[in-house]
């Protein structure tokens, strides 16, 4: 018999563990005071910042424990699996008494109970009882849910409810909580949140992710056709553009420019317009001008590729470029920089402005070097997400204004006219009551008790 009754006795601990109001106090807090330390603590950062900020003892700790990412950490899943498990349990240990009252099919109603209301209503008409019962009734039919009508010693009671199922708000208000909460949980388990830089011209098909900074792979192809930036008179960007194809199985499948807050969307995957950069110029072209013949010698130059200077003045290779040097303080804008071999003398570093071609003239060597045009590349940094529980989390929302509005706005309302026939006339109350907003159903009652007397008159 014991072993019988162990598996009950562990069900019902197990059962009142999760129906427990100090259950969802106790994760509530802790997840208020999670999302504090996720505040405070920056996440997804770089491990540099990290040690640099923390040192390596706190970093290693963090890191142990998911707080660098602590939204999709196995502990913070954990509690909000356990806050979900304890609302629906908390719903279902609740719904059984309300169940009966919402479903059943012919309620009770005790007159004694309306007798003790305070707030009511009284008419007197000519007519009998019996004329004010059928005038009544077919009214009372129509704009309640249920009605009845019970004979009392000197008259008639006619008993009437409607909206038992707002009684099922709190539940509906529950019910969203739970799909915010799962919408959230599917999303830190099934999605995911990365960056790529695409130059112009270029595709690839994988992106590196925020958490971990691994590869992902995509399902298809995001190529970069195009990149715009505008600026302000400051120089601070205006706004930038990218055109984006994305290809699937060797075939565009969409093509879209998008721009910061408007992005394109496949598959479920977002593509966000995050930031931008410059490459080094594919093509330079390059002017030499010898001092001792004053002979002027172009030259086509890639960065990295090394050639050799006519009238035998050594070696040069662009090495590097940037789009803002600092030169002495002072920013002299796009400029490149290579280095000048020559026999029997150091390596020597050449600052090359594009927009001061005779800048090279303050070295006073054997040539000056400018240059005279460059094709300008940029590329496209992107933000790639993945949210699969976002439907999940807008249904939530959309079902918890649903219930909000009945829970607070509609109830369960019970009403009673009692019908008694003293000295040759017909003496009327109405009461009733509802399970909230007592005030209002006063209100309710007088309206009421306006139109009987209307009735009562026709």
């Amino acid at each position: 018999m014991k072993k019988a009754e162990t598996p009950s006795v562990y069900f019902d601990g197990l059962w009142n563990f999760f129906t427990s109001v100090k259950l969802t106090v106790i994760v509530l807090m802790l997840l208020a005071a999670t999302s504090a330390v996720g505040t405070v603590i920056p996440q997804n950062g770089s491990p540099a910042d990290y040690i640099h900020r923390y040192g390596n003892f706190l970093y290693n700790l963090f890191n142990l424990l998911d707080i660098f990412d602590m939204y999709r950490s196995w502990w913070f899943r954990f509690l909000i699996l356990i806050l979900t498990i304890n609302i629906v349990v908390c719903s279902v240990a609740r719904l059984s008494a309300t169940w009966k009252v919402i479903f059943v099919k012919t309620p009770s109603f005790v007159l004694s109970s309306f007798r003790k209301i305070s707030h009511k209503e009284m008419l007197v008409a000519e007519k009998s009882p019996e004329q004010l019962k059928n005038v009544y009734e077919p009214f009372i039919s129509k704009n309640f849910g249920y009605s009845t009508v019970e004979k009392t010693d000197n008259g008639f009671c006619i008993f009437a409810e409607k909206g038992r199922w707002t009684r099922l708000g709190v539940y509906i208000v529950h019910i969203s909580v739970v799909l915010l909460l799962l919408g959230g949980l599917i999303g830190s388990i099934f999605g995911f949140e990365g960056f790529v830089n695409i130059p112009e011209g270029e595709m690839t098909d994988h992106i590196r992710l925020k958490k971990g900074n691994e590869i992902h792979q995509l399902d298809f192809q995001i190529r970069c056709d195009d990149f715009d930036v505008s600026f302000y008179d400051s120089g601070a960007p205006k706004e930038y553009r990218s055109t984006l194809t994305l290809i699937e199985k060797e075939h565009p499948v969409l093509k879209k420019d998008i721009i910061v807050n408007d992005p394109l969307r496949y598959k479920g995957i977002n593509i966000f317009q995050s930031s931008y950069g410059t490459l080094p110029p594919a093509d330079i072209t390059l002017n030499f001008t010898s001092k001792a013949t004053g002979m002027v010698y172009t030259q086509k130059a890639s960065v990295g590729q090394p050639f050799d200077i006519p009238e035998d003045m050594g070696s040069f290779v662009v090495r590097d470029f940037s789009d803002s040097y600092n030169f002495m303080g002072h920013n002299i804008g796009e400029c490149f920089v290579g280095t000048l071999t020559q026999d029997e003398k150091d390596p020597l570093e050449i600052v090359i402005p594009f927009r001061y071609p005779k800048f090279d003239a303050m070295r006073k060597g054997d040539f000056i070097v400018s240059v005279t045009d460059y094709h300008k590349r940029h590329y496209t940094g992107l933000q790639v997400t993945k949210d699969p529980g976002v439907l999940v989390v807008y249904a939530g929302f959309v079902i918890m204004i649903i219930g909000f509005f009945v829970a607070f706005f509609m109830s369960h309302q019970k009403i009673c006219i009692e019908i008694s026939e003293k000295k040759g006339k017909s003496e009327i109350e109405v009461s009733g009551n509802a399970n909230k907003n007592k005030m209002a159903m006063e209100g309710r009652i007088k309206k009421l008790s306006q139109r009987l007397a209307d009735l009562a008159r026709t």
